[in-house]
């Protein structure tokens, strides 16, 4: 159950993050500082910590391969947040919430068995919340559709899929601080080729970007790394996938709050009806474990 709330609560961590770079892109900042100050902040962050852990060194092989998969996280967050220059963030959201059913149908795949009836149930409660939560049903939703968004916004489901595929799976003995560590290298580094970190010399970072960025870095790098590693060796791509389905529940959440954002009747059931998709199958896997216990 800890290893559960764990990727829970990194997934919710993941649905704050529309809302601070919508707050950072109205105050003329741009993708590559808002992404590249991201990036280089959890970078630091992640490796304040890691540092302590350092007396363990895994092999050379393990630490290359997480900073491999750090480029998964990186490329979430650069081709997530290029859509939210194209398209509103609930759709945008809508778009990066297709990790859900692309993380089963890895699993599914990579162990060669058909998810359980649970999990398809589960599913179709998820995609169905998430398009009544994103407000796609809404007067003008499908308007507001761009193809450049909707293709980043499909990328950024692709590698957040990745990233729940590997986390769980490469180098899993390697102590959780160094993993998340040197994942967010491996971003750092991937954000770092594609957007020059200029906003170190160029006085942006301490004019006014640094509380997007921090927050950014610790919402969207830190927490969820951190948590997910520590988490996702222990339940599985497809379990982990569910539970990431909090984000958005979250992102509605922080823009009704933050942004006074108005939510309707439609996307407040479609909350609910993820809220269901995600408890669901746990409890159905609690209540077959009563009953085993119950018959044995």
């Amino acid at each position: 159950m800890r290893y559960i709330l764990l990727v829970f609560l990194g997934a919710c961590s993941y649905g704050i993050l529309s809302t601070i770079v919508k707050l950072a892109y109205k105050q003329g900042y741009s993708p590559a500082e808002v992404i590249g100050g991201q990036m280089f902040l959890g970078f630091v962050l992640t490796w304040i910590p890691a540092l302590f852990f350092l007396r363990t060194k895994p092999p050379l092989r393990q630490l290359l391969l997480l900073v491999a998969v750090g480029l998964s996280v990186g490329s979430t967050g650069i081709m997530y947040y290029n859509a939210l220059q194209y398209i509103p963030a609930s759709i945008a959201i809508v778009l990066l919430f297709q990790f859900t059913w692309m993380g089963v149908l890895v699993e599914a795949v990579m162990t060669r068995r058909m998810p359980g009836k649970e999990t398809i149930f589960s599913l179709l409660l998820l995609l169905t919340g998430t398009l009544l939560a994103g407000g796609i049903f809404e007067s003008g939703g499908l308007a507001q559709f761009h193809i450049l968004g909707v293709v980043f916004g499909l990328l950024s489901a692709v590698s957040f899929t990745l990233f729940i595929l590997f986390s769980g799976k490469i180098a899993i003995a390697v102590n959780p601080w160094i993993r998340s560590s040197s994942m967010a290298t491996g971003s750092f580094l991937l954000a770092s080729l594609i957007y020059p970190p200029v906003f170190l010399f160029n006085g942006a970072l301490l004019d006014g970007l640094f509380p997007y960025v921090f927050l950014l870095a610790f919402f969207g790098i830190f927490i969820p790394t951190v948590f997910f590693n520590y988490g996702m060796p222990h339940i599985g791509p497809g379990m982990g996938a569910i539970l990431g389905a909090a984000e958005l529940p979250m992102a509605v959440l922080s823009s009704y709050v933050i942004l006074n954002e108005s939510v309707s009747i439609l996307q407040v059931s479609g909350v609910v009806i993820i809220l269901l998709g995600i408890i669901l199958p746990e409890w159905l896997r609690q209540r077959n474990i009563r009953r085993n216990k119950a018959t044995s």
